[in-house]
């Protein structure tokens, strides 16, 4: 074989031998710049949808600034050349993005608390003949010839800001009894509406607001207080008279100065039982039938209350707050008569209280009293007739905030009234007088434990019923706070 021919042979076996290997590093590279190109790609897609989002109207009344791209690294033909290191999901991380704004719904909190109470007669009459007052209270009808435990109250409460300027708050309680479903036998623990009402705040700083709906009528420091923060287990019959159950149908315009508020403020933070904030000054309209009853007259209840806080650094007592205030009411009241029904005669129910404390820090006292006129059954006449009511409290505490086994708040409150209870049929008389000692402990912030000794005289809310009961009743409470 010449040499020409043995080189065409080796050439020719050369290239069949490396044809496959070729043709896989052909491959290969095509594979990589395949690769290369679909990140090339999803770069223009992301640059794409930054351009759109940034053309946007919400994005270009607020432009964010962004982080602008590296130039692309040129492709190379080399194989073992690298990709580009800005991933695309690092990329996109870097685009603007709108804040999702949050619905009404998800700006509502839910809390609440129950309380549960042993009520026991220690003396006095836990039972009595007909036409004679046995010992009972119109604020616990817990108090009974049969004690043991009830529910006093069992409290859900929705609320929050369903914009800047308008905030919601219902509650109810769960603990509510309905009478006269089989021989007057009540039936427990019914979901009864106590509150339903929007604060529509009419400045940005929200020191003037409008409630509208059912809430508590601005009559009396105690009423305006949550039974949660109450350190005695009861409001007293005399500043609970002219609107029991506390509530009413109707429209409150409310103006809270921020100097007040900002006392208000430190007193919470301080840990205090405020009444709430129902406004330095309030003026009101109301069906004025009370709490979950239709309007019988066509008239309305008006109401105007100032109640104002000030320290009282000036006079040695530092650190400690004093607050003063006033409340009016004007009103046409029909109470239920024993005949049935509602009575068709509108009965004048006028009242003016006067409050004043110096809240516990360590020393506290506080005390309200009321006058005016309001039904009242007459034993005289056998029938109803406007008369006068008069009556209040006065109430000493100390707190301990910082103990070994929690806080703990001893009181001691007198509380006196003479006048009708309207609320109860044929708006009976009432004459109260009850002198009660007691603590509350909180071991925890979502724990109450209240013990109570009660010396009362107290005629019964039944106009068939006369005399006076006398006793002691030992009470305790157990409030869980959520």
């Amino acid at each position: 074989m010449s040499a020409s021919k043995a080189f065409k042979a080796a050439l020719a076996a050369t290239v069949f031998l490396s044809a496959p290997q070729i043709a896989a590093a052909a491959e290969d590279q095509d594979a990589k710049i395949a690769d290369l190109q679909r990140q090339v790609d999803e770069l223009k897609a992301i640059v794409k949808a930054m351009q759109a989002a940034q053309a946007a109207p919400q994005i270009a009344a607020a432009p964010a600034t962004t982080t602008p791209l590296a130039p692309a690294a040129p492709v190379s033909s080399n194989p073992a050349a690298t990709a580009p290191t800005a991933t695309p999901a690092a990329l996109a991380s870097a685009a603007p993005v709108e804040k999702k704004k949050k619905a009404w719904h998800e700006k509502l909190m839910i809390r609440g608390y129950t309380q549960m109470r042993l009520n026991e007669i220690v003396s006095g009459p836990k039972n009595a003949p007909a036409g004679v007052s046995r010992l009972r209270s119109v604020q616990d009808s817990g108090i009974s010839e049969n004690g043991n435990f009830t529910l006093r109250r069992a409290r859900l409460v929705v609320q929050g800001d369903i914009s800047d300027r308008v905030s919601l708050y219902m509650q109810g309680d769960m603990a509510a009894a309905v009478s006269n479903q089989s021989a007057n036998e009540s039936r427990q623990h019914f979901f009864q509406m106590r509150d339903a009402y929007a604060d529509v705040f009419l400045d940005k700083a929200k020191t003037l607001k409008v409630r509208l709906g059912q809430s508590k009528v601005p009559y009396g420091w105690e009423n305006l207080q949550s039974s949660s923060n109450r350190v005695p287990l009861d409001r007293t019959d005399a500043i609970n008279a002219p609107v029991p159950g506390e509530r009413d149908l109707g429209a409150v315009l409310y103006y809270t100065p921020p100097k007040i508020q900002k006392i208000w403020d430190e007193l919470t933070q301080d840990g205090q039982k405020l009444f709430g904030n129902y406004g330095a000054f309030a003026i009101a309209a109301y069906n004025g039938q009370g709490i979950n009853k239709v309007e019988r007259n066509g008239g309305l209840m008006t109401v105007a209350m100032a109640t104002v806080p000030f320290r009282l650094d000036g006079i040695g007592l530092d650190g400690q707050v004093a607050e003063f205030g006033v409340t009016a009411m004007r009103n046409q009241f029909r109470p239920e008569v024993r005949t049935g029904g509602v009575s068709t005669i509108s009965y004048d129910d006028n009242h003016v209280n006067f409050h004043g404390m110096i809240y516990p820090k360590p020393f506290g006292i506080q005390a309200e009293w009321t006058f005016g006129t309001a039904p009242q059954w007459d034993r005289t006449l056998g029938a109803i007739r406007s008369q006068r009511a008069s009556g209040g409290y006065v109430m000493a505490m100390y707190r301990m905030p910082e103990t070994p086994i929690g806080q703990l708040i001893p009181f001691a409150r007198w509380q006196k009234y003479r006048g009708g209870w309207k609320s109860a049929i044929n708006a009976p008389r009432l004459e109260t007088d009850e002198y009660e000692v007691g603590v509350e402990w909180l071991p925890l912030k979502e724990l109450e434990v209240t013990l109570n000794y009660a010396n009362v005289s107290r005629t019964e809310a039944d106009e068939r019923r006369t005399g006076q009961a006398k006793g002691d009743v030992i009470r305790a409470q157990v409030q869980w706070n959520y």
